[in-house]
């Protein structure tokens, strides 16, 4: 019988919203925030279990534990890692589901795995439109253990067969998010472009907000990108008050590295 139970770190709007569809999907989870009061809170809407530390939320849960971290890559990761690795016993299942770089992820994984606990590299998307509409999930790690997980990723998922994929061994889940944030970018990047060009086109005197509706049925560049960029410019076409600049993630550059070191040309 499969583990129905599952700890959810970090409750930052991804977190918080994935912890609230798998309970919708009925299972069940026990939520941990550094700042308690959201995690109190989430319980308190939801009926969820509210642990107060990262020892009661490992107490909470049953034997062969899942604990997924949804947490900032980096330091905040690494610190939890190292917090909860000595609570979990051989067996359980440790989930990193950060923006992480996927190197980062395969050295993470030889030390949780040095302790016996089950290493999962999971890079989501879907944003905060997720708890509606389903997240994407790639998933690194081996066959048992992501088999063992599979009914958080369904659950997760737009659908039990789609939206999620078993990428393969630790670190290819992280690494084909990052390739798809790089993609995601370079898409942003052509809409912003061409939107800029029609609005340049002053003597047309076009209406972007009709233009990108229109576009987003039967054109081939219809996409959820463009979708975004209809509802924003339905609301304002100058967009004055939206800096022209986006704060870097990590995974647009890592894409751009990674592609030079396997001499793939990549100037998008």
């Amino acid at each position: 019988m499969s583990n129905k139970s599952i700890g959810m770190v970090g409750l930052g709007r991804m977190g918080a919203n994935m912890a609230r569809r798998l309970h919708r999907k009925g299972l069940e989870v026990t939520v941990y925030n550094r700042h308690t009061e959201k995690a109190t809170d989430l319980a308190k809407e939801t009926g969820m279990h509210a642990a107060e530390s990262l020892e009661a939320l490992v107490q909470a849960l049953p034997s062969r534990r899942i604990v997924w971290l949804m947490l900032p890559a980096g330091e905040a990761t690494q610190s939890h890692i190292d917090s909860i690795l000595p609570l979990l016993n051989r067996g359980d299942i440790l989930i990193n589901g950060a923006n992480a770089f996927y190197e980062d992820s395969i050295a993470q994984s030889k030390k949780v795995e040095a302790a016996g606990v089950n290493y999962v590299d999971a890079g989501v998307s879907g944003g905060v439109w997720g708890l509606q509409e389903g997240y994407a999930l790639m998933v690194g790690g081996s066959q048992e253990a992501v088999t063992q997980v599979t009914p958080f990723l369904e659950a997760l998922a737009p659908g039990t067969d789609k939206g999620w994929l078993h990428c393969g061994p630790v670190g290819s889940g992280h690494f084909v998010k990052m390739v798809h944030n790089g993609i995601e970018y370079g898409m942003m990047q052509a809409l912003a472009e061409g939107f800029a060009i029609l609005q340049g086109k002053t003597e047309f005197g076009l209406d972007l907000a009709k233009v990108a509706e229109m576009w987003r049925y039967g054109s081939v560049v219809r996409s959820w990108l463009l979708d975004l960029t209809a509802d924003t410019l339905a609301k304002d076409q100058v967009l004055a008050d939206i800096a022209p600049v986006v704060a870097d993630s990590g995974e647009g550059l890592w894409t751009a590295q990674a592609a030079l070191a396997l001499k793939i040309p990549a100037p998008v």
